[in-house]
């Protein structure tokens, strides 16, 4: 295994404990930038409204690499309203009402793990529309070798893998799995969708 890193770390990422019991789902109270089928702005709702009516929406997907080329693989608090517990395979997050995108990278990175980036690259953009989930992807990617500071509310713990072994993850969420899929393909020569 990888070194981890963050206040809690080691192989329990890999293994939800079976004691734990799941807490409700905690939906953050805020405006989200809805798009229609072509991601052009078409107004924005409350996120659970969001959630609800499954709408069209903007997310952020930031592959955190070290200087070994390790990825940070996250574990999602069990509060989380989507994919509670999950390994994401990727910072980020929605897109807030009147947010450009890589503001919203930059922001979500430095909430989720106190990475202050001040050059974030975007590498590609997806769709992801699946289990109820209407997304535009854009994935930006970041390498980062200093210490991290996790968001409580978001991440319970995070560790360092190869990306081949963190595709392998059964637990890891199926939509940084696509934007973490797509970004090997495009840098290994394969194109992207």
């Amino acid at each position: 295994m990888s070194q981890p890193s963050g206040p809690e770390t080691g192989p329990a990422i890999l293994a939800a404990s079976a004691s734990e019991s799941a807490p409700t789902a905690v939906v953050a109270h805020e405006r989200i930038q809805v798009v229609d089928q072509c991601n052009r702005p078409c107004g924005s709702a409350w996120r659970s409204q969001m959630r609800r009516l499954r709408c069209w929406h903007r997310a952020t997907y930031i592959v955190v690499r070290n200087g070994r080329g390790e990825l940070c693989v996250q574990r999602r608090t069990l509060t989380k309203e989507a994919f509670p517990g999950g390994l994401d395979l990727a910072a980020g997050g929605v897109v807030g009402a009147g947010e450009a995108v890589h503001r919203a990278a930059m922001r979500e990175l430095a909430e989720e793990l106190g990475i202050i980036a001040t050059r974030l690259p975007q590498a590609l953009e997806f769709i992801y529309a699946e289990q109820g989930h209407r997304i535009f992807g854009s994935v930006f990617c970041v390498t980062h070798d200093g210490p991290l500071r996790l968001q409580p509310e978001e991440v319970v713990e995070v560790t360092w893998l190869v990306p081949d072994e963190a595709l392998a993850l059964t637990e890891a969420t199926p939509d940084t799995r696509l934007a973490l899929e797509l970004l090997l393909r495009r840098e290994r020569g394969g194109g992207a969708h």
